[in-house]
């Protein structure tokens, strides 16, 4: 029951994402971006723009905050491989490995496909850019909050201490909230280009949670069976 509610919230998003994109192509459309392009919901996004302005420091920050969440994917595809050697069969990968490798894919094939298919240019020209960006959804954003999320989400499969656990899990959401915070306040994006990050990253992380409901517990790789009742030898 709980996987199909997390099924139909995700479906929701989606749709809610479609619904965005639909508002942005035709809703308050007027020519504020660089060079006259046109942007949707243009009032919210132009006052937006001009109380935030430009921050690079903030840019750059939502840089590294973005290599560290590469990283962590690697971690992960690092633990595959461990498992795969270790093990010596495909079978016997972890099944969050595989939902966490489908997850990258999918983003990584959104990441491709929004830089492709423009629906927003963003609200400056970069400087090492020869004319307006793709700018929607924020794919900077997405990324990081869909690694860090699933990580979040599978980290009480790998890590059996709970005080490390908490630990790695506080340093998640720093990572994802800080992505956040920087990328908004850098004012590369228009505001509907952060929400749309946001209302992807959370259908894909509310899909790969109905995906690893149910094996996510202790640490397969470190079964061990502990009992606190005193052992009384059978005769």
């Amino acid at each position: 029951m709980k996987n199909k509610v997390r099924i139909i919230i995700s479906f929701l998003l989606l749709a809610l994402f479609g619904a965005l994109i639909a508002g942005i192509k035709k809703y308050d459309v007027a020519a504020i971006g660089p060079e006259g392009t046109g942007i949707g919901f243009s009032h919210i996004n132009k006052r937006f723009a001009e109380l935030i302005g430009t921050n690079m420091m903030f840019y750059k920050i939502a840089d590294y905050l973005g290599y560290l969440a590469l990283a962590t994917a690697a971690v992960f595809a690092l633990a595959g491989l461990v498992q795969l050697i270790k093990r010596k069969s495909l079978k016997k990968v972890d099944r969050e490995i595989y939902a966490l490798g489908g997850l990258y894919v999918v983003v990584l094939a959104l990441y491709v496909a929004f830089e492709k298919l423009v629906i927003n240019y963003r609200p400056v020209i970069m400087p090492d850019a020869a004319g307006p960006e793709a700018s929607f959804p924020s794919s900077h954003t997405m990324l990081t909050i869909t690694v860090m999320g699933s990580a979040i989400l599978v980290l009480r499969h790998f890590i059996e201490n709970d005080g490390v656990r908490m630990l790695l899990s506080v340093l998640c959401w720093l990572i994802l909230l800080g992505t956040l915070a920087t990328r908004t306040l850098s004012g590369v994006h228009w505001l509907t280009d952060i929400a749309g990050g946001v209302i992807i990253s959370m259908a894909l992380l509310t899909l790969f949670a109905a995906a690893i409901d149910g094996s996510v517990s202790k640490p397969r790789s470190h079964t061990r069976t502990y009992s606190t009742k005193a052992y009384v030898p059978k005769h």
